[in-house]
Order: structure tokens, then sequence, then C-alpha cells
């Protein structure tokens, strides 16, 4: 029985753990008949015991490789190594999740100075067989021998300059000899030894080689970017060779069943003839697209759109496939779900429904929440006179506008000082991930739509204009020509990766335009999903636009957030300096209709929906100037002697602010304890909230506030509020002549706030969990501290897994949470629970809210469909809300 290593046959979709995606997608394709060339896997197990055992090959794996490598032979009728009819092989990764040119691929494998004469002969093509076995000495030597790439591209393009040809395929046999000649060579002088002329010696290295490659440095970017586990391992594919570059009824493409920029339903995708696959994805020569088959070989096409099809139909997705002709038959080299745009996959997500393919909980399923944030930011604006300077080809769209750079290194550097770049390249390569990341987007002067770039970008939704051939880039003095117009390093240049088009300068932009698409897809989010979603939202312009995007209420209103505006600073600091009852209540008349205006806003634009307001939260001192720039202006003042009244009322402001001064004002004199050492403050407060209401009830709204007080410890915090509160709302209720709607909470922030949820929950009427703060003080992280000094080594070492004030902490505080949920609705049933902290919008932690079986999750407004998208995965992933088609 196999333990490492499956034939292609052996193996089927759902043992994608094992087998890796690609892997698994072999095995499928062979099973449901389609032409994949034979093979096998080895699995990421084997992967997982090489580093496990100190990066050398588990016991018996070896002994099982030639095993399942006869099988393979027997099936091509030609042998690895064998001088009259030799078998050669490709190498590739194979992650559980795809990881687009993440990892490295070796073909060609297998060939030395004797098997390439056989292959000549066997091919009658001499140059085929030299153009395949530079290739391969190339690969093997960048990817295993890590002799670095462009070594060996210098001596390519000299070797192209010296007989004065522009393309790789018109180096003749002559060129092709020298350069093999060249390149072993260069690899005697670099690793001290011959290059390996040993077949089965080359399959060992490349796949130890393969093994490395789940750990290098780019791959590590891309799995924290994507929130990859780092402890999958890698599967190795090796699959018999079929060659695209052996003339004209020859080639290599890559396709998608559906536009992955669009989303329209129609074959997307590129191809060259007399070409091997690495050609297409690194944009050394410019493709055809794939509409162009049709004319050029007419029963291939047709061939390949059913084969598409079939795939479509199948997975139940929309399919990223790699293919080979060779001599006039096509063969399958890969499929996979396609990475795709945020546009693209509402789109096809959509369309795949009314084609009755799959059901509504499976589109849910194939939008990553994400994705969403993509769609709602700005494009360029249509109306603005735009400087075009060079059109390229639309990778992925959107719009960015940056200052040239010119490598990934400076991408990163720049970025990481605030700047927004756009990085510029002849094409990008798997090196450059890390620059990718850090620039707005991506211009190449070659390569296509399936390029590196185009793929990169459009998994990360960033904008990218690929193949742009007019502009003529120099590195080396750092800038790049389009006829007489040159573009230096660090100017601003903007891109349309909808249109290809590149312009000189920033451009304006405009809102986004929402599809019919998006819209109905979070419509079936709304049907689904059991976890309300509000908005935290601190102004009546946030509160519009929280309930556009589909908010159900406001989860948090910070009332601190109001309190800086210049027509209210000055009340509030004289508020803050008085030094009698009488003094504080002038400030504070002061604000009451202020405040009240304020909440007069937000709560008629969530007229219908629950608005919970949190009293005043922070420190005092936060509202009074800086102290150590306060000392500073006093002891000028000290020292000039010019100016006594301005001096004392310096020196006076200086005390106050020394006297409310803490060394820790997160754990300080904030949130209720301000309430109960100020309660004419909160009782302010209050009653703007309930004059407010009672305004609106008046005027025929339904208004529903809840009042939250912060940071609470205690129930008899609570009971102390619970008088005032109801002491207020009746006053309220005389004075307007109206009876209104209210209810009262608390954030639960502390750990004994939420170890104390049964006794909380007599005097709350909702739980509301600030995650920011609870994190802070369950995990006894300062955030600004932990993210700016400590926290990076620790997710590097992988002590933490994610950053916990992005993702909630599961175990610590998802414990606490839990603890107060069942602990507060033991005490009350009704209990109303949910989220308010930052990770209110991130998917993840949507997740765990949904399954501690929570009311609501709030964030901010823009984050809003995405919550409402997250939700609704939560919910059907589980089971809860799956149907038939």
């Amino acid at each position: 029985m196999s333990n490492f290593v499956y034939m292609f046959n052996e193996g089927r979709a759902d043992m994608r753990s094992l087998l890796g995606g690609k892997g698994a997608n072999l095995a499928e394709m062979t099973n449901i008949g389609l032409p994949v060339p034979f093979g096998m896997t080895i699995t990421t197990q084997a992967c997982k015991e090489y580093y496990q055992s100190q990066r050398s090959f588990p016991a018996g794996l070896k002994e099982e490789i030639l095993e399942k490598l006869a099988f393979v032979e027997a099936k091509t009728g030609k042998k690895l190594g064998d001088i009259a009819n030799p078998l050669l092989v490709s190498v590739r990764s194979g992650a559980v999740f795809s990881m687009p040119g993440m990892m490295d691929t070796i073909l060609n494998l297998g060939l030395n100075e004797q098997t390439v004469q056989s292959l000549a002969r066997n091919t009658s093509n001499l140059r085929f067989a030299y153009d395949s076995y530079r290739r391969f000495i190339q690969m093997f030597s960048d990817v295993v021998l890590e002799i670095p790439k462009h070594e060996f591209e210098y001596l390519l393009n000299e070797q192209k300059e010296d007989i004065g040809v522009v393309y790789d395929q018109e180096l003749t046999v002559e060129a092709l000899r020298s350069l093999i000649d060249k390149y072993k060579e260069l690899v005697r002088s670099q690793i001290e030894r011959p290059f390996p002329e040993d077949p089965i010696e080359q399959l060992f290295m490349a796949i130890e080689a393969v093994f490395r490659s789940w750990n290098n440095h780019r791959a590590i970017v891309y799995r924290n970017l994507n929130k990859i586990n780092h402890d999958l391992g890698t599967a190795v594919n090796i699959q018999s060779m079929v060659f695209g570059n052996m003339g004209n009824d020859s080639g290599t493409g890559v396709a998608f069943s559906r536009n992955p920029s669009t989303g329209e339903n129609i074959i997307y995708g590129e191809y060259l003839m007399n070409a091997q696959g690495e050609d297409v994805v690194a944009g050394i020569r410019t493709p055809q697209p794939i509409a162009q088959l049709q004319e050029d070989m007419p029963d291939i096409y047709d061939q390949f759109v059913r084969t598409v099809h079939i795939l479509e139909n199948h997975y139940r997705n929309m399919q990223d496939i790699e293919f080979t002709i060779e001599k006039g038959k096509l063969y399958l080299l890969q499929c996979r779900n396609g990475k795709r745009t945020a546009q693209a996959a509402v789109k096809i997500a959509h369309d795949m429904v009314s084609e009755n393919l799959i059901s509504k909980q499976e589109a849910l399923l194939m939008v990553e929440p994400g994705q969403l944030d993509q769609l709602l930011h700005r494009q360029i604006d249509s109306s603005a006179k735009l400087s075009v300077i060079a059109k390229g080809l639309p990778a992925s769209p959107g719009a960015a506008s940056g200052q040239v750079v010119f490598d990934a290194d400076s991408a990163e550097r720049i970025a990481k000082t605030g700047c927004k770049v756009l990085m510029v390249r002849m094409e990008t390569t798997p090196d450059d991930i890390h620059g990718i990341i850090a620039a707005q987007g991506v211009l190449t002067s070659r390569g296509g739509m399936t390029s590196h770039a185009a793929v990169v970008a459009r998994g990360m939704g960033k904008p990218c204009v690929c193949g742009c051939e007019t502009i003529k880039i120099d590195y080396t003095n750092q800038e790049f020509t389009i006829g007489s117009t040159t573009v230096k390093v660090g100017d601003l240049i903007s891109i349309d990766g909808s249109t290809g088009r590149v312009i000189l300068g920033e451009v304006p932009m405009k809102d986004p335009e929402l599809s019919t698409e998006y819209t109905h897809l979070l419509s079936w989010a709304d049907e689904f999903k059991t976890l309300a979603v509000r908005a935290n939202a601190d102004t009546p312009e946030d509160a519009a636009k929280a309930r556009a995007f589909g908010a159900t209420g406001i989860g948090l209103t910070r009332t601190e957030h109001m309190f800086m505006g210049s027509d209210r600073l000055p009340h509030v600091q004289q508020m803050i300096l008085a030094e009698t009852q009488e003094e504080r209540q002038q400030a504070l008349a002061c604000l009451l209709p202020i405040q009240e205006n304020d909440f007069y806003g937000i709560l008629k634009e969530m007229e219908g929906l629950p608005v919970c307001i949190r009293l005043l939260d922070p420190p005092l001192h936060e509202f009074l100037p800086n102290l150590e720039g306060l000392v500073v202006e006093t002891t000028k003042l000290r020292t000039s002697g010019e100016n006594p009244a301005q001096l004392a009322e310096q020196e006076s402001l200086l005390k106050k602010v020394r006297q409310l001064h803490e060394f820790n004002p997160m754990l300080g004199h904030r949130g209720c304890r301000l309430g109960i050492t100020f309660p004419e403050i909160y009782e302010m407060q209050i009653r703007a909230i309930f004059n407010a209401t009672a305004h609106l009830t008046k005027e025929g709204y339904t208004i529903l506030p809840e009042v939250e007080i912060p940071l609470t410890i205690d129930k008899e915090e609570l009971a102390f509020f619970q008088k005032r509160i109801a002491a207020i709302a009746e006053e309220v209720t005389k004075d307007f002549g109206v009876e209104f709607h209210y209810c009262i909470g608390t954030m639960i922030e502390t750990p004994r706030a939420a170890l104390l949820a049964d006794e909380l929950a007599e005097f709350s009427d909702f739980f509301s969990f600030g995650t920011n703060d609870l994190t802070q003080t369950c995990m006894g992280f300062s955030r600004d501290d932990a993210e700016g000094k400590f926290l990076p080594p620790y997710l590097e070492y992988k002590i933490l897994k994610e950053n916990p004030f992005i993702a909630l902490d599961r175990k610590g505080v998802g414990e606490l949470m839990k603890i107060a949920v069942e602990r507060g609705r033991k005490t009350k049933p009704n209990l109303i629970t949910g989220i308010c902290g930052e990770h209110g919008g991130e998917p993840s932690s949507i997740d765990f809210c949904h399954h501690l079986g929570l009311d609501f999750v709030s964030c901010s407004p823009y984050r809003v469909p995405i919550a409402r998208l997250a939700a609704a995965q939560a919910a059907v992933s589980q089971g809860e809300s799956l149907g038939t088609r």
C-alpha cells in the first residue's frame, strides 16, 4: 500500500490535503478520462517528514519513488536515462492551496549529453532537443543548484545579440550548442563540479529542491499574505513530459473557463506556438489570445472548448487550465479553481446560479469576503482630462497612482515611509512578490494576461497593466521612455487596469458603481446569515453610508470623537479645568445642545434600527494640550518674564494637566470610572440622547437608542448608572410628553467583566464586546507597543499564528467571550450580545462570533458588505442553511 507516492489514477479530488491541489486535480482529470500525461504525486506528508527529519528524505521514500517510476515508464514505453528511448519528466510543486508562481518548476528532467542526442534522433529535430536541454540546464541550475537565474539570462541575451536574433526560438542549432556549453561552464565555475548527468540523481535533487522551496522567502511571504498555514507542506508532481516546442504544430498555453478580470462567460487565455509553458507565464514572448487558436488549429480548439466545459461542470467553479499541444495532440497539465478579481468573482458566482450550475449557498462560498473591499474603492473619473502616454493589456482592473520604482526592494522600502509607489518592470517573477504587495499597482513592458504579474495582481486585487511594449525600461538609469517622453524613478504616474492605459501624473478618482450581481449576492447573504451586521459610526454621514451598505443598526457610536471639533473643544476643556461644580455645569450646558444635535442626526439616519451610543470613554487629559509641549511653552514664558498674566494662565493649565496625567491611561481614569467621578458628564450625554430621541419620536420616527456604559467591572457600577438613566428618561418623557423605547448595556472589555457576566446581566439588556481592549487586557499587550516592537517576531517565530489585534485570539479572548455569553444568558436568556471592536469586520473573527451565538457584529461602514458575506458563509459552511439546487 502506498505511503508517500500515488500514481495519478490512484488519487481523487478529495485527497487535496495529502496530494496537494495540483496532484488531486491531476488525479481527478485522469479519472474522468481527460488527456493527462502519466505521472505520480509525492504527498505533502513526505514533505512534512522531510523537515521533521532535519531535511532528509524519510525512510523508504526513494525506494517508493523508483517503484512508481517503473509504472510511469511502463505506461509511456520510455525509461528515465535510457539511451534508445529516454523518458523526460517535469517536477513541480503542488501545495494544498494554490500558490501561483511561488514555488518553482523543472522541465525536461532526464536530459544529458547522451539522451539529448536520443531525443534529437527520435524526433528528427536536433534544434528542439538542444533547446529543451538548455532550458533544463537553466531551470535545474536556478531551482536546484541555486545559481541566480540572471547569470543564464545574460548568456542567453549575449548569444542572441551575437547572431542578431530577438526571440529564443530563432536561435540556431549551433547557437544552442554553444549556449549549452557556456551554461555548463558557468555551473562548473559556480559549484566547482560538473552539471549532474545521471537522471536518477537529477530526479532526487529536484524533488528535494521542491521540498526546500516550500520555505523559500517568497513562498513564506505569500502564505503570510493569504493566511495559509506554514505547516501544510507541499506535494511534488512528477509527470512525463509533453512538448510544445517541437515545431509549428506544437504549442502551450494557459486559459480560464471564464474571464478572470470581468467574469464574462467566455473562454479567456493565451498560447504560444513552438514554446514551453514558462514562455507564456514569464512574458518573454507576447502570446496570442486563445480565440486565435480556432484559426491556427480548429480541431484542437474545438476539443479544448469541450474539455473546458467538462472541467467547469465537474468542479462547479471557474477553472484555470494549463495545456500543451504536441504534434497536433492536446494534453492537460493542470487545472485549479482560477484566481479572479472581485468583480469577476461576484459575476461568476451570480451567473453560475442563473445557469443552474450551483446553488445560492455555493455561490456565497465562492467569493472571498475581503474581495468585496476592492469593489468599494474608487476608479478613474471618466470626466478627467488625462495625459495618456501608453497602452498595454488590461490585466487586472482598478486604478492606482504612485511614484515609479523599478525593483521590489525599493517598492517595499519606500512604501514603508507612507509613499504610494507603482512598480514598473519588464516582467515580474516570484522574487518580486514583496514589491507587488507593497505597490499600489504593477506595470510591465512584457507579458500577457496570464503572466506572473497579471495572475498575482488579480489575486491581490491590485491594478495591473501588462505587455506595454512601447515602454522601454532602462534599469541602469532608473527610467523608462515612450517615444520622446522620459519617466524617471520617483515620478508620479497612474495606471488603469481596466483599460490598460498608462497616464502621467496623479489622476482624479470617482466612487464605484456597484453591479446588479453584487446587489443580488449580498441579498442572498442576508437570506442565510443569522448574525446581524451593524456599523461603527460617529456622524450622520457615516450612519447614512453604513445604512446604504446594508447595516441593520449602529453597534458603536464613540461620543469622544464628537468632542474634538473646534466648536466644542473649548467647552470640553472648560469642563475639565473647572474648579467648581457650577463652572463645570456651565460648560456642560453649552455642550448639551451640541451633543443633542449630534445624536439627532445619527438616530434619524438609522430610524427604525438600533443605535448603540457609548458614553465618554477616554481619559480627560486627551482633550488638553500635550504635557511636554506645555512644559516648553511655560518655560519660555517664565524665562522671558514679558507676560505675567499669560504665564499664570499657562502654569494653572500645566498644573491641571499634570494632575490628570496617567502613566498607563488605558487602565486609568476612563470609561465608567470617569462617569462615577464626574457623574454630571454622563448625565449631560444621557439627557442629550433622550432629548434627541424624544424630538424624533414626536416627529413620527421610530427611534431605538441603546445607552452603553464602557469599561465596567462590577454590577454596582451598572446599578449606579441605571438609576440615573431611568431618572433622566422619566424627566425627558414628562418634558416632551412622549414615551420612547431605550435599553441599557455595557461593553465587556476586561477579563473580570467576562467572568462576572452573570452579575452584570442583572442590570444589562445587552453586552457588546470591545475586543480591542479585551485583547489588550487578556493578553497583557499594549497594542501600540506590541505592534511596533515585539509582535512581529512573535509572528515570525510562530509563537502566535496571527496578529491578535486583526484576527480574534480564540483560545484566550475567545474563551472569555464564550464564558461571558454563557453566564450572561444564564441570568438573562434574552440578553443581546455583539462585538464592536475592529474584529467585527474580519471574516475569521466573524465566523467565530457566529459559532459563539452572538446576535450581531459591528464594523466600519466600508466593511459592512464584507461582514454580511462572512456571516452568511459562517452559516452556510456550518450547514445551517444548506439546501439543494
